[in-house]
């Protein structure tokens, strides 16, 4: 059985820009996304410059608890797979739905959470939790 993939639409957010358009633009300008970090403290660190994506408002994709709830990656990948499904104008209906897919792209994620939970561990400890069933 042969199967076909089509690019119906596509969306992206990066250093370069906040979507498709801006994107390509940076490109064919040149332009490098790469300049000081902005998102955390870098005195101690060796390295203070990255390809960091600003201007990004996680709200303007979800709702606001939502976007608290959400990795920085996730919110990130929900944006520019929005802008794809928006520039495709497929409808994603039942019928269809088994058959849609979105292929992402990212160089790590979840990695907040990680450092974040890593330090509650680290200054609280492991919190045991009973299963849901066994009330002592």
């Amino acid at each position: 059985m042969q199967r076909r993939v089509v690019v119906t639409g596509m969306g992206a957010v990066s250093p370069l820009g906040l979507d498709v358009p801006a994107l390509w633009a940076g490109i064919r300008e040149a332009r490098s996304g790469i300049a000081p970090i902005t998102l955390f403290d870098t005195s101690a660190l060796e390295t203070r410059f990255a390809g960091e994506v600003r201007g990004f408002d996680p709200t303007n994709f979800m709702e606001k608890k939502e976007a608290r709830r959400t990795d920085r990656f996730v919110q990130l990948a929900v944006a520019a797979t929005r802008e794809a499904l928006a520039a495709s104008g497929v409808q994603i209906t039942p019928a269809i739905a088994n058959a849609v897919g979105v292929y992402i792209g990212s160089g790590i994620g979840g990695l907040e959470t990680l450092t974040t939970q890593h330090e509650v561990l680290l200054n609280r400890g492991p919190v045991v939790l009973a299963p849901f069933w066994f009330r002592p």
